[in-house]
């Protein structure tokens, strides 16, 4: 297909506005991100295509790392995409809707038409001849680049051993077998093994936090108990943008039933603009000391759920605490001061956090006083270098109102798990090691000296790993550069072939990353592959993704260039075992009717595209809460752990502490006050990308543009209007965007939507406003996660 043909498809067949209008961008209310899509406004099949005859409607979904995972029906006609409708399910409209909601496609899913008939997708696969990152390659043949990459993994392999090969973390294909990070360690596995990686960096510090609390990763109930519940409280979690599992289905579920929503975030989101009933603005990384300011109004008025406390806790007060801790560290004697000389007040808290005294005491007597409650941690208030803390204080939360094992309560972070399905399978790594992936820069400087004080898994004690990365496979991501941290310092790493001595990208355009590759692959979007596609963790439905048109250009799906790959390497069979991608897709479908008879067909699915699960309420420890006995917590003590021996076992209180407590950071709240890098600055998801996908699209950028927010106080005392060109800053870069000037963010804090990509000018100072050029590449200190919401800078007008 010619690019001239590509642009009159992605312009001409559908004009921009039309788009709009058909997303729901002009219609719908902005504050939900486009959901809804008056029926008046979508044109008919035959009006908007000729003839309804002529037309296959085929039902599929993107399987980009998006949260919606929507139902996409594409319109083909003589195998071009002509447009794109969604879910139209009738049981949205009667009492089946708790169960069964219509997965519509938001703003973005709407606009998915431009991603597959983009002119600047890589149509070739292609070879670095310039130096990394100067973006000088040339075009070669499959052949070519697979028996180079073939050639180079056996020399790496080879020369530091199977674990200096790494698949880095980030994909934009979220598939089961589309998703081209779970192929290349599948592949590495048979050939040999590869560095592994465990968390990420999404919700890294919920998955480390929780099982201290509660012996187990995920703490959360199905959403449809959302309904029940009289107050819920959204603590850094915007859904209405971000899209996860169509939680915001819920939200207005629950507030048509009754339930009050507030919101605590330093910004007014458009969740709290179309669904909150108060906004509680704080200071980024002060969510413990808000807790704590609550905390001591409900110690000091008798408002705890002291009951509940007693019989399922441990460490709330100084008569439940482990054997063998010294008296004065039970989370109440940190509130009362005991230890410390600081009694933890609402004022004390209104200093830290910025909100009002009286706003701090308002929020705990309703919360503890309203059952039942929903404290719901989303995944930005997790992003902070005292992530973790922050995630426990949330439970903590729960357990001091009695809100644990009850229907309308919320426990902690994770998922329900509804979507149960066999997954495709891995294969056992035989090295047996892995490194926490936020932490892959510090393998490529200096892995051969990181241990298992640094997160390294599999080594005996003392041990440290074997080698450096020297070679990365980048599949259809975009964390090689944009999307990791501190990307200045990132660039020096990669850009020294002395460390990565070969870099592996596959992707559908030149992003920031691919340009930093020796070898690209152009790959295939979900259009034009067969693959099954769970949602995110709260989601309760699952999609075949169908194969609607041929791949486009040179492309080659994940899996074809992987088997050409593993035949290179000799493992083909070990690879594949013998099934093409779609075969694969059957072996799913048909392993999941055996545990599960009344799941759909394959056949079935050809036809509806989606699987909605039918069930029960699930109430996070239900069991444990009406019979501790039988069914304890798996924590040492069998009990909630607010305060967690292990933690303490650690020896590190300033930065790990036992019981969840505010800390001091580096570039926290407190540290704004030395001068130099006066503001706080946080990013967030825009609805008008996921991740870094979508950022090239000029559709998404008519949606909402790549704008930072400041406030006017602190706009004022730097002559910064409304659209000024604003240069931000610290040690680490520099960078420059537009600004809104906005009381929706509390003075004191800029946010930066994050995904945009890198773009330096002559002076290497980025254009396009990637906030990861101002992120540090220091890890949390007991998950070793991401930390990119908690960074210190300084704005000026450009």
């Amino acid at each position: 297909m010619s690019e001239n043909l590509l642009e009159k498809i992605s312009s001409q067949t559908m004009k921009r506005r039309t788009f709009l209008k058909w997303s729901g961008a002009v219609a719908a209310p902005a504050v939900l991100g486009g959901a809804a899509v008056a029926n008046k406004l979508v044109p008919s099949t035959a009006a908007a295509e000729g003839s309804a005859e002529s037309v296959k409607v085929v039902p599929t979904c993107g399987t980009l790392n998006c949260g919606g995972k929507c139902l996409i029906k594409a319109h083909v006609k003589d195998g071009t995409i002509t447009r794109l409708s969604t879910d139209d399910d009738p049981r949205d409209k009667n009492a089946d809707s708790l169960k069964f909601p219509q997965i519509r496609a938001c703003v973005r899913g709407r606009g998915y038409r431009r991603h597959v008939y983009h002119p600047d997708r890589i149509k070739t696969p292609l070879r670095r001849t310039g130096k990394r990152g100067e973006g000088k390659f040339k075009e070669i043949s499959w052949e070519e680049a697979i028996k180079e990459i073939a050639s180079e993994s056996t020399r790496i392999k080879e020369k530091y051993g199977p674990a200096s090969r790494y698949g880095i973390y980030a994909t934009g294909q979220a598939g089961q077998i589309g998703s081209g990070d779970t192929l290349i360690q599948r592949l590495l596995a048979c050939d040999g093994g590869f560095l592994g990686r465990y968390s990420n960096y999404s919700s890294g510090q919920h998955g480390a936090a929780t099982p201290y609390t509660f012996g187990v990763g995920s703490a959360s109930s199905s959403l449809d108990t959302l309904v029940d519940s009289k107050l819920i409280i959204l603590n850094g979690f915007n859904p209405a943008e971000t899209i996860f599992g169509h939680f915001n289905i819920y939200l207005r579920l629950a507030k048509k039933a009754g339930a009050k929503i507030y919101i605590i975030d330093p910004r007014n989101t458009d969740t709290a603009v179309g669904l909150a009933d108060d906004w509680f603005p704080i200071k980024p990384t002060t969510d413990n000391a808000l807790i704590a300011g609550m905390a001591h109004v409900m110690f000091s008025e008798d408002l705890q759920d002291q009951a509940f406390l007693d019989q399922y806790c441990i460490g709330h007060d100084e008569e439940h605490m482990p054997e063998g801790v010294p008296a004065g560290e039970s989370y109440k004697s940190y509130i009362l001061g005991v230890t410390d000389g600081v009694e933890k007040t609402p004022e004390w808290a209104a200093k830290v956090t910025g909100l009002p005294a009286h706003k701090i005491k308002q929020l705990a007597r309703e919360i503890a006083s309203t059952k039942p409650m929903a404290w719901i941690q989303g995944n930005g208030v997790n992003r902070h270098m005292n992530g973790e803390q922050l995630s426990r204080g949330g439970s903590l939360v729960a357990a001091l109102t009695g809100n644990i094992g009850v229907k309308g309560g919320w426990a902690g972070p994770g998922a329900a798990g509804i979507a149960k399905y066999v997954a495709f399978p891995s294969m056992e790594n035989p090295t047996g090691l892995s490194i926490p992936c936020f932490r892959f820069t510090d393998a490529i400087a200096d892995g051969k000296n990181m241990g298992s004080a640094d997160g390294v898994k599999g080594l005996d004690e003392g041990q440290t790993l074997p080698a450096n990365i020297k070679m990365i496979f980048n599949i259809a991501g975009n964390a090689l550069i944009n999307q990791h941290s501190d990307i200045n310092k990132t660039i020096e790493l990669i850009s020294d072939e002395s460390l990565v001595e070969f870099i592996v990208t596959t992707d559908l355009y030149m992003t920031p990353s691919a340009k930093y590759s020796d070898i690209i692959l152009p790959t295939c979007t979900f259009f034009e592959q067969s693959d099954f596609v769970p949602p995110w963790s709260y989601g309760q439905h699952i999609i075949m993704s169908q194969k609607v048109i041929e791949p486009l250009f040179d492309s080659k799906t994940e899996y074809e260039w992987m088997t050409e790959l593993a035949r290179e390497l000799g493992v083909e069979q070990q690879f594949t075992e013998g099934r093409t991608q779609d075969a694969w897709v059957k072996w799913i479908i048909n392993e999941t009717r055996k545990e599960q008879p009344d799941f759909p067909t394959y056949e079935q699915l050809q036809k509806t595209g989606i699987h909605k699960y039918d069930f029960d309420p699930v109430i996070a420890f239900e069991a444990q809460i009406k019979d501790p006995k039988k069914n304890p917590f798996k924590t040492p003590s069998g009990k909630i752990e607010l305060f967690s021996k292990d933690l303490w076992d650690m020896d590190n209180p300033e930065e790990i502490p036992a019981t969840p407590k505010h800390v001091l950071l580096e570039e926290g709240a407190e540290a704004t006050a030395n001068g130099k890098y006066p503001l706080q600055l946080i990013g967030w998801h825009s609805k008008r990308r996921t991740h870094s996908s979508y950022d090239t699209s000029d559709w998404m950028e008519e949606v909402e543009g790549n704008i930072m927010w400041m406030n006017p106080i602190d706009a004022n005392k730097r002559d910064i209007k409304d659209g000024d060109l604003v240069k931000v800053f610290n040690d680490r870069g520099a960078l420059k965007m537009p600004v809104k000037v906005t009381s929706r963010i509390l003075p004191g804090v800029m946010a930066i939507p994050q995904g945009g990509w890198f773009t330096p000018d002559k002076d290497g100072i980025d254009t396009r406003g990637s906030i990861n050029v101002l992120t540090t590449h220091k890890a949390t200190a007991l998950g070793h996660c991401n930390p990119q919401h908690t960074n210190l800078a300084q704005a000026e007008k450009a």
